[in-house]
């Protein structure tokens, strides 16, 4: 590992891979790992659990500034908010209906960012999302946006819903994906797009290891 190299960025749309290979990059290289999607997905369940509308932002600001959200274990599947343990209920349908409305809220963004920043200030990090690179961590020492086709990324996301025993047609999943694409790449703050100086990496046909060993063979050459 070039020495230089202490955050890495990962960016990219729903289901693109970025979680298992985040994961696994970062047990690789003994880093931190951090997944800012639960971090929404927290925010969305406690607003849905308590009533708020997605749509009110200002409401939906007050409830990520007041309730900070705890990443627990080493995993990073699992959070701490407002007294709630939460596990599988980030993944529930409402959530992921919900959570693209909810994570292009200004003020939903600016309370998690801040959070996000201090957890990277430490180093030796490896930090997953969808504006990483751009908005988080723009002085990231390793930037890759990971991306795959719409039909592939919606079939990695039926098999987890399948996993978690949620019963959902394919095609359904398939609209679901394509319209979280508009919303997150559409929307004005912080939309979901490469780096400039991101490395860009299709995971079509690749597995988990593969994509890994792609991502540490490029950290270092720097």
């Amino acid at each position: 590992m070039a020495r230089g190299v202490s955050v890495i960025a990962i960016d990219g749309p729903v289901a693109a891979g970025k979680t298992a290979v985040g994961r696994e990059l970062a047990r690789n290289l003994g880093f931190a790992y951090l997944d800012t999607g639960i971090m929404y997905r927290a925010i969305t369940w406690l607003a849905l659990h308590s009533g708020i509308p997605v749509e009110d932002e200002t409401a939906l600001g007050e409830l990520a500034r007041t309730n900070p959200v705890d990443v627990v274990g080493d995993e990073g599947n699992r959070v701490s908010v407002a007294g709630h343990s939460l596990g599988p209920e980030l993944r529930d349908s409402s959530v992921d209906s919900n959570v693209s409305v909810v994570s292009k809220a200004p003020a939903v963004r600016k309370a998690l960012v801040a959070q996000q920043r201090q957890t990277a200030a430490e180093g030796k990090i490896v930090m997953i999302g969808r504006d990483i690179g751009t908005v988080v961590l723009p002085d990231a020492d390793l930037k890759v946006y990971l991306t795959a086709s719409p039909e592939n990324r919606a079939r990695r996301r039926w098999q987890e819903m399948r996993d978690l025993g949620q019963s959902v047609e394919l095609e359904t999943v398939l609209s679901e994906t394509l319209a979280r694409d508009e919303t997150d790449s559409n929307r004005d703050d912080s939309p979901l797009k490469p780096a400039k100086d991101a490395w860009k990496l299709n995971t079509d046909g690749l597995n988990i290891e593969q994509v890994v060993r792609k991502i540490v063979a490029r950290a270092k050459d720097r």
